[in-house]
């Protein structure tokens, strides 16, 4: 599916089926290569890969065999981005080496009692006063881990 041949995609479907090898365990993979490979230039590749494993789970096979095929086409003719992957990865390095930030005060939760004392909520901006986006600090260091 990651080198977008669907022949061999559908071929060592049908082998892995054929040895015995669990369904469920193909379309685990399906939905990590939905996202790890195809990602966000597709979104709809994650969609059918998790149909096709509540399929594998609601109708078992044989007839799984189809739905896991139209997945595994599905991905391997979708284009391609690990944008998500290589940015989760960045984020969990940097937590990971570095000393973590704060949330800022104003994106805080200001709804229970306290919050306002705390200076929750203080300043914040409700994006869709702004048409869907807003400028206001998001990260205390600006970062960037998605890079599409």
């Amino acid at each position: 599916m990651r080198g977008s041949d669907a022949d061999a995609a559908v071929y060592y479907l049908a082998k892995m089926l054929y040895a015995g090898e669990d369904p469920r365990f193909i379309a685990r993979r399906i939905v990590i290569c939905a996202s790890e490979d195809v990602g966000n230039a597709d979104p709809t590749a994650l969609v059918i890969a998790t149909s096709a494993l509540r399929a594998v789970e609601f109708i078992g096979m044989p007839e799984a065999r189809i739905p896991l095929a139209q997945a595994a086409i599905y991905i391997a003719k979708a284009p391609k981005s690990n944008a998500c992957y290589k940015a989760i990865e960045a984020a969990l390095e940097d937590i990971k080496n570095e000393q973590t930030m704060e949330v800022p005060g104003h994106l805080k939760d200001s709804h229970y009692p306290g919050a306002k004392k705390l200076g929750h909520g203080k300043g914040y901006k409700y994006p869709h006063d702004y048409g869907g986006q807003v400028e206001q600090e998001y990260l205390p260091d600006k970062k960037k881990y998605y890079n599409p």
